[in-house]
């Protein structure tokens, strides 16, 4: 793909990012002379109607945006064979990786970056469209501090009716750390779930820590839902008080507690910059025109257009500082990364991730092809972002003969491609005796000869489990044995009874008994629970 021409005008230079729907490459832009980021679906994902469907609302969604805190788009393909986008080339780190290098921000430092979150997000509510997947990945820092907001993928228009949906893996669509708690129960996203998570990512600056941690996905859901988020000042002493009860108002579980605008939330967050050891209510005076009342005296007026210019120089100037302010803490300086032994393209976006600009020189090698064997400047050496940093690729055989993947784990077979260079994609998962996740085909077969990078396509046994009977038996008895037959159990309702010997057990079960289903099924259980009789008929009240 590398050197492709897309429309006569867009050519690929390199791979930059990947994801779970799309690869992203930088390309250049044939008519201006610009980088472009080119999205491109994801092979494998081309037919299925839920990954289109997602591409082609993040092309919507990006099409009613023009804003300088969005990834604005570009241009989008006419094609259905394989389609792109192309969007604003971002030079730079996301959040994360900030946040991760730096394990926390200043809170002004932080503070002015939510703002810029929230100026996007206010652009786009105002425009109809809900983000639903805001977090740290998303958020892009470019090498002159400004804050781009990407991924509007699973983006949602205000009034179409597209509630939560689940994916491929039946799971609700977003990122469980930064879930508001009605989209973790599976509600409709509104603009208020945006500003929630934007209070997740501004306690994750503040602390370097999300409010929430768990084992699984359905454990740190339910604490959005039910659980209190440690105070901010208990995990960063330094965090003034005023921002820590504007992150804390961000997160309150119910929509109509926290603020009703993202323009609401960066006055407040403005207010507690000025007043830090105050907690800060929005009762604090802002600038506000009254459309009905009558034009005043000359002078006046005169006064009041001297104080409307003043305040604007003083935000324009407070934005001006906002983003030096993140310049001089996140972007200035890098050092260069750990790169040996990496693979050409991890190493390229690790290189591109430490704002440094990587040039790639292969020679031949007994390592795989594509192997990074060396580098110009030593881990850790201090350098200064845009400079140059040699990457030298082991160039390998030219072909690698496909290993035998069938009878492997999914696990162990991607393991054994990415040793040879090569990528293993699913093609299909079906039922089947096999244990769950063992390739039972591949193409091409064994010992074909590929060349490097080249793909394998593969099919895994989804397994094979008969669903026992249940009815009448005690449900904590069997969920840990039904998870380890590689079940999801889910407890559909409760029936009261009065009958103390029933409390516990399985009403009714869907799949039913003796069905045969593959491994990961959702299996609804009714479980009788002990409660009072129901008074009769015509009885009076208590």
């Amino acid at each position: 793909m590398i050197g492709q021409i897309l429309a006569e005008r867009y050519q690929i230079v390199a791979p930059i990012g990947e994801g779970g729907m799309a690869l992203v490459f930088l390309a250049k832009d044939l008519r201006t002379g610009h980088n472009v980021a080119v999205k491109f679906l994801r092979p494998e994902f081309k037919e299925n109607p839920d990954f289109l469907g997602r591409f082609h609302r993040e092309a919507t969604a990006a099409s009613k945006m023009s804003h300088h805190n969005i990834v604005n788009l570009l241009d989008v393909s006419d094609g259905a064979e394989n389609p792109y986008i192309v969007i604003e080339y971002v030079d730079g780190k996301t959040l994360k990786d900030i946040i991760r290098e730096r394990k926390s921000l200043p809170e002004d430092v932080a503070a002015q970056i939510a703002i810029r979150i929230l100026s996007a997000l206010q652009h786009a509510h105002q425009a109809g469209i809900i983000h639903r997947d805001i977090k740290p990945q998303n958020i892009l820092v470019n090498q002159k501090g400004y804050i781009k907001v990407s991924d509007f993928g699973i983006a949602r228009m205000v009034g179409a009716n597209t509630a939560t949906i689940a994916d491929a893996n039946n799971t609700v669509m977003g990122s469980v750390h930064y879930f508001s708690p009605e989209q973790a129960r599976g509600e409709t996203a509104t603009v208020l779930s945006d500003l929630y998570s934007v209070g997740v990512v501004l306690y994750e600056m503040l602390t370097g820590a999300v409010p929430f941690e768990g084992e699984t996905s359905v454990a740190i859901a339910l604490q959005h839902v039910q659980a209190r988020p440690k105070p901010v000042r208990e995990l960063a002493p330094n965090v003034s008080p005023a921002i820590e009860a504007v992150v804390m108002k961000a997160l309150e579980k119910e929509p109509a507690q926290r603020y009703h605008t993202a323009l609401e939330m960066a006055q407040a967050l403005k207010i507690a910059l000025q007043f830090p050891e105050k907690e800060i209510t929005l009762d604090t005076p802002v600038l506000t025109i009254d459309p009905v009342r009558k034009p005043p005296p000359r002078r006046k007026r005169s006064r009041e257009r001297i104080a409307l210019i003043a305040l604007t120089v003083l935000v324009v100037v407070g934005l001006a500082v906002g983003s030096l302010l993140i310049v001089r803490s996140v972007i200035s300086g890098t050092k260069a990364p750990y790169l040996i032994d990496l693979e050409e393209t991890t190493a390229i976006r690790e290189a591109r991730i430490a704002g440094l600009n990587p040039q790639i020189v292969r020679q031949p090698s007994s390592e795989p092809a594509g192997q990074v064997i060396g580098v110009s400047h030593d881990f850790d050496y201090p350098m200064k972002r845009g400079d140059t940093i040699l990457i030298i690729v082991s160039s390998g055989p030219i072909e690698q003969a496909t290993p035998q993947m069938v009878s492997l784990s999914f696990d162990m077979a991607e393991q054994e491609a990415e040793r040879v260079g090569l990528k293993l994609f699913i093609k299909d998962r079906v039922m089947n005796p096999a244990a769950a996740g063992t390739v039972l085909t591949q193409s091409p077969e064994a010992g074909t000869m590929l060349a490097y990078g080249g793909i394998i396509q593969v099919e895994i046994s989804g397994g094979e489990i008969t669903i026992p009977d249940l009815e009448g038996k005690l449900y904590e008895q069997e969920k840990a044995g039904l998870e380890q037959l590689g079940l999801r159990v889910n407890l559909l309702d409760e029936v009261i009874v009065a009958d103390p010997a029933q409390s516990g057990r399985i009403a009714t079960q869907s799949p039913r008994a003796g069905s045969v289903v593959m491994a990961d099924t959702v299996l609804d259980l009714v479980v009788y629970m002990l409660g009072p009789t129901p008074a009769p008929s015509g009885s009076p009240a208590p």
